[in-house]
């Protein structure tokens, strides 16, 4: 279920960003509770609470007290525009610069994308 390489806690939150990002956990929607991911997970309610709140401390999500976590609004955009920020950076930007080595021009970096065709098993 968790990654070894990576700290629970952030694997944590990156599976509630992914219910944000996907509407399984919409704006305004109550949080699951430390205590019920650490019971649901098996873990430690620390890791629980320590993941929870990297998506308080990015706005993600907001505590009211008394009552408990909840998503924020907007935080849906925010992830999205996150994660294409990370994406253009991760994978396009090294590929603008291939393609600047081969003298390739953006037309044919954007031909040569348009003609790529992607299997039934590579699509999200």
């Amino acid at each position: 279920m968790f990654d070894d390489s990576r700290a629970i806690f952030f694997q944590i939150a990156e599976q509630l960003e992914e219910q944000v990002l996907d509407g399984t956990l919409p704006e305004g929607a109550r949080a699951p509770s430390t205590n019920e991911l650490a019971a649901f997970h098996g873990i430690n309610p620390a890791t629980a609470a320590k993941g929870l709140n990297l998506l308080v401390d990015a706005g993600v999500l907001h505590k009211q007290r008394g009552i408990g976590m909840f998503v924020s609004t907007g935080a849906r955009q925010a992830l999205r525009t996150r994660r294409q920020q990370d994406f253009a950076a991760t994978f396009l930007t090294p590929v603008l610069a291939e393609a600047a080595r081969l003298g390739m021009t953006r037309e044919e970096l954007a031909q040569m994308l348009l003609s790529t065709t992607i299997t039934p098993s590579e699509k999200p």
